[in-house]
């Protein structure tokens, strides 16, 4: 079956041969709910080569993630249920729905009249009557940042929300306050409801600014470990085991590499 250049189709009937009698075992034993972990590992891998601004990786790890829709898209048409044609047919229908800007009658001069027409439109062919049924839509197995962002977007879409960033300021000072009490109080569930307080109150900070609180955790996190390896290296120059050094030893080296990236 070696082409010189695949097409659409082909990795549909190379989809369908896996699966079928006589096909990959492993591909025959999954499921819907098998294939799960692999659907956010492969999202997860495309975000990385973004972030590494490498374009043939982004190629790559695009396919792969196309793979699992592909994936998903074979075992329902195996159930009857829907097949390719569908999932495609659904997006193009919806695409030019929340598009009457468009593709319809509606004006939109910005990005933000862009949004409101998609949110509305969206409503609609949901039949949601009420706000609490458009928070209730968001999945609950987001991340939980990613998750409060887009509970607290649609929120503020009726009004709930703060005048100004500076509101939302005092929030985290006041929620911070409530945690150390929650802390030296003892009461385990009492820390971990204020503590959940206080992120979503940064998480609202971060709608203020417009960044995506879970971008900007995952790249903090990434610049700890950059930061942390300088110090094991440093450390390792000199002889030393991290265990072996005082805290602010490994401080004035991490403070060092801080010096360094800016």
């Amino acid at each position: 079956m070696n082409k010189e250049r695949y097409t659409f189709k082909d990795l549909l009937d190379i989809m369908e041969r896996l699966r079928s009698p006589g096909g990959c075992p492993w591909d025959r034993e999954q499921d819907h709910e098998s294939l799960k972990r692999y659907l956010i590992e492969e999202a997860y891998e495309v975000l990385e080569a973004i972030d590494l601004q490498k374009p043939e990786k982004l190629c790559d790890e695009l396919g792969d993630l196309l793979l699992q829709v592909v994936f998903h898209a074979q075992i329902a048409k195996e159930n009857k249920q829907f097949d390719m044609s569908d999932v495609i047919h659904g997006i193009c229908s919806k695409m030019i729905s929340r598009h009457r800007h468009v593709f319809g009658e509606e004006e939109a001069e910005t990005s933000d009249d862009v949004l409101d027409i998609w949110e509305k439109q969206k409503k609609k062919e949901k039949g949601f009557e009420t706000q609490t049924q458009v928070l209730k839509d968001v999945p609950s197995n987001l991340p939980a940042l990613m998750r409060s962002f887009k509970v607290q977007q649609k929120a503020a879409q009726v009004g709930f929300d703060w005048d100004n960033i500076d509101d939302a300021f005092k929030k985290i000072e006041e929620e911070a306050i409530e945690l150390k009490e929650a802390y030296q109080s003892g009461d385990a569930a009492h820390m971990e409801e204020e503590l959940g307080d206080l992120l979503f109150a940064v998480v609202n900070v971060s709608r203020f600014m417009k960044v995506q609180p879970e971008l900007a955790l995952a790249a903090t996190v990434n610049k700890f470990i950059r930061r942390f390896e300088y110090v094991e290296s440093k450390a390792q120059e000199s002889g030393k085991k991290l265990s072996e050094m005082t805290l602010a030893e490994m401080d004035a080296l991490w403070d060092e590499c801080k010096e360094n990236e800016e």
